[in-house]
């Protein structure tokens, strides 16, 4: 009786795939194509654009109430956000396709990945979790007299004297807001289209990152730019139709930034 061959990893495991190279247009033809695909969508882009609103009125409330945690909030929307867009990505994976929207589709696209899917949660459940206590931190040591009201927050952050705090948690969240866009800019929408292990996907998510600063760079500024815009409508009622456009427009940042498979060793 003979042993069978031992596989070797190309046999295994499909290759990864390689990433494009992108000009400084490229956020602009994506946030095109996400329009289009709002557009032709409008339904169920609306019913996710309302699951961004309602994240978004959570954490107005409790600013309000409970301002020390509000980061932490911030932080576990940043958690679920990625996988709200993943029924935009199916939206537009299937327009691309030919398909038709299909709302049922949009809602359980997940079920198909959801190993490598839970994997990817544990990994932003870390970061949410570290975010979080590392947002409490800031606050007391700037604040060791106690937790200051919402009103004490917004007169920390507009007080001269308290340029260290504002830079601290300004320092603190920008990092982890980073590495949160750096581990998810495609990694979501890969799994999605290829069933590419999370470990995988981050990587490569986090290789285009670092490969291409300046337009990845580019690409946050602008999703940063048009949320805030966004925010700044009364009611942050924006966030219904421009958390949908991003949710397809990054779909198509994935299909712009990602090549197709390299072909395995026979």
């Amino acid at each position: 009786m003979t042993d069978a061959p031992a596989s070797t990893p190309d046999e295994t495991a499909p290759a990864a795939p390689p990433l494009r190279p992108l000009g400084w247009s490229a956020p602009l033809h994506w946030l095109a194509a996400g329009a289009r695909d709002l557009a032709a969508a409008w339904p169920l882009s609306l019913f996710f654009g309302l699951a961004f609103w309602c994240m978004a009125a959570a954490i107005g409330l409790v600013f309000r109430g409970r301002p020390e945690y509000t980061m932490t909030i911030v932080s576990g929307c940043f958690l679920v956000g990625p996988f709200l867009a993943m029924g935009l990505y199916e939206a537009s994976r299937r327009r691309e396709a030919g398909l038709p929207p299909d709302f049922a589709a949009s809602l359980t696209c997940w079920d198909r990945r959801i190993g490598s899917m839970a994997m990817l949660v544990l990994v932003l459940l870390v970061l949410e979790l570290l975010w979080g206590r590392a947002s409490l931190v800031v606050f007391a040591v700037f604040f060791n007299t106690g937790m200051p009201s919402t009103t004490g927050v917004v007169q920390a952050v507009f007080n001269p004297e308290n340029l260290e705090f504002v830079a601290a948690y300004a320092m603190v969240g920008g990092v982890f807001a980073a590495i949160v866009f750096s581990t998810c800019v495609i990694s979501i929408p890969m799994i999605l289209d290829r069933d590419t292990d999370a470990i995988t996907a981050g990587l490569r998510s986090f290789q285009l990152v670092l490969g291409q600063p300046g337009v990845m760079l580019l690409w946050g500024a602008l999703i940063v730019a048009l949320t805030l815009g966004a925010l700044l409508l009364p009611w942050a009622l924006g966030l219904l139709v421009v958390a949908p456009w991003l949710g397809h427009a990054t779909w198509h940042a994935y299909r712009g930034a990602v090549g197709p498979s390299e072909p395995t060793a026979a």
